[in-house]
């Protein structure tokens, strides 16, 4: 059943108008920022990472509007709740289809915004290991936010809320990728996220 849940939410996703609105973002950020740091091509690969990373984490909550709030509003959730499916299996459903939606385009698009950005082979190689360690921890702050703000009015600009200061530790160590130990710092972060996100996802979900 878990994997009928995936496949059915990375079904919705591919059929999504906005499917490759996340990657349109993430590559416009990289072709932009550029113009603001100006032709100083050793500071812009300097806080390339920076760029991307909060590129990664914006194009993560684009979504977010559609991750819960239709399956609420329709009542999907009564539905999947009603043939005895734990809100939490279905949370955890969501993560990984969220994860796979998002951060697989933006992988593919990573090496156009590198060299938008200015970084060697050698960096970008780091920077999507640390991306592909991660994404899955905004994925599932992202479902979690989601999720607690599914029924409210504006409820995408408050997950935004939610999540920016709960991503930060990721950011930190996502941004840090070529200092050692950073990369077991970000790998042990987004555990953590992603084993807790369901549990708090699902509890949000039977209140809706």
């Amino acid at each position: 059943m878990f994997w009928q849940l995936v496949r059915r939410d990375l079904a919705l996703i591919a059929r999504s108008p906005a499917l490759w609105l996340p990657v349109i973002f993430f590559v416009l950020v990289a072709a932009i920022f550029p113009f603001a740091v100006g032709p100083d091509a050793r500071l812009l690969a300097r806080i390339a990472p920076g760029i991307l990373w909060v590129a990664a984490l914006l194009a993560a909550l684009l979504p977010i509007d559609v991750l819960v709030a239709p399956d609420a509003a329709d009542g999907t959730l009564d539905q999947l709740a009603s043939r005895g499916l734990a809100m939490e299996l279905v949370a955890a459903a969501r993560i990984l289809a969220h994860w796979l939606g998002f951060t697989v385009p933006l992988l593919l698009a990573l090496p156009v915004a590198g060299v938008l950005v200015g970084i060697d082979a050698a960096a970008g190689w780091r920077l999507a290991l640390a991306l592909l360690l991660g994404t899955p921890a905004l994925a599932a702050l992202g479902v979690v936010a989601a999720a607690l703000t599914a029924t409210l009015r504006g409820g995408g600009a408050l997950a935004g809320l939610i999540v920016l200061p709960l991503a930060l530790p990721v950011l930190i160590f996502g941004v840090g990728a070529d200092a050692p130990g950073a990369l077991r710092l970000l790998a042990a972060a987004s555990l953590v996220l992603v084993a807790l996100a369901p549990f708090a996802a699902g509890a949000a979900l039977r209140q809706e």
